[in-house]
């Protein structure tokens, strides 16, 4: 059982479904809610505080994607754990860009969904109790940059604004509290990710890049996020000496 009660909403049009997948969750020691369209599941997570959003792909009134966009946009940060029968990685790709955390393929096996679920919310947690240090303002300040953890906006050095992931957020966290350290790849998966299914070193790679886009200069010769070939990378926040 859970030490903290989670909230937890279920956004699925299979009725029998979502209710199993709540119960299973109830049996864990989760408070878990049902929604069975995109419309309602929308005005429920808007309503409330959750820990943890499972968004059906394909549902009527709004599809996944579109609910999790704009939960984003409305400012509601809540991990997203999308939920689809085509296992197409572009459909992997488009509910990262769409702001979500994991998604899992039905038909799905329970202890692996638990798995998953248990995994989000123990980095959630980790997540919210660091932003809940008395020393931490929640903004990561270097180089003209500008990191608030809180809300998941960044202001890049030349003026403009932009809306991290969590998993963006999440890295830059990570790697914020070990400056000029090397923080191998292995311990980002385990850190954002929290378990080995679904990611893979590459994955670890391609959101540096996105960071490298968005605060360095010159993102093809960074100087803040170097890469360790063959480890990792450490974060510069004063910039590399040439």
């Amino acid at each position: 059982m859970n030490e903290v009660m989670h909230r937890i909403l279920v956004v699925e049009d299979d009725l029998h479904l979502a209710e199993g997948m709540a119960e299973n969750m109830r049996a864990e020691g989760y408070a878990a809610d049902t929604a069975h369209d995109g419309g309602a599941g929308l005005a429920q997570a808007l309503a409330s505080d959750y820990d943890l959003l499972i968004l059906d792909v394909m549902m009527p009134k709004m599809d996944g994607f579109a609910l999790c966009r704009e939960l984003r946009a409305q400012g509601k940060n809540t991990p997203v754990l999308f939920l689809t029968a085509r296992g197409d990685p572009q459909d992997r790709v488009r509910g990262l860009e769409a702001g979500g955390d994991d998604y899992l393929t039905k038909p799905f096996h329970l202890d692996e969904f638990l798995l998953r679920v248990k995994a989000i919310l123990r980095r959630w947690d980790w997540y919210k109790q660091s932003m809940a240090k008395p020393a931490s303002d929640g903004v990561l300040r270097f180089a003209g940059n500008e990191v608030n953890f809180r809300t998941f906006r960044a202001k890049s050095w030349d003026g403009s604004f932009h809306d991290l992931t969590e998993k963006e957020a999440m890295i830059m966290k990570v790697l914020s509290e070990q400056p000029d350290a090397v923080v191998t790849r292995d311990d980002l998966l385990e850190k954002v990710w929290g378990y080995e299914v679904f990611p893979s070193t590459r994955t670890v790679d391609n959101f540096i890049l996105r960071l490298r886009k968005i605060f360095e200069r010159t993102p093809h010769e960074p100087k803040h996020f170097l890469t360790v070939r063959g480890v990792g990378y450490r974060f510069l926040p004063e910039g590399e000496v040439s």
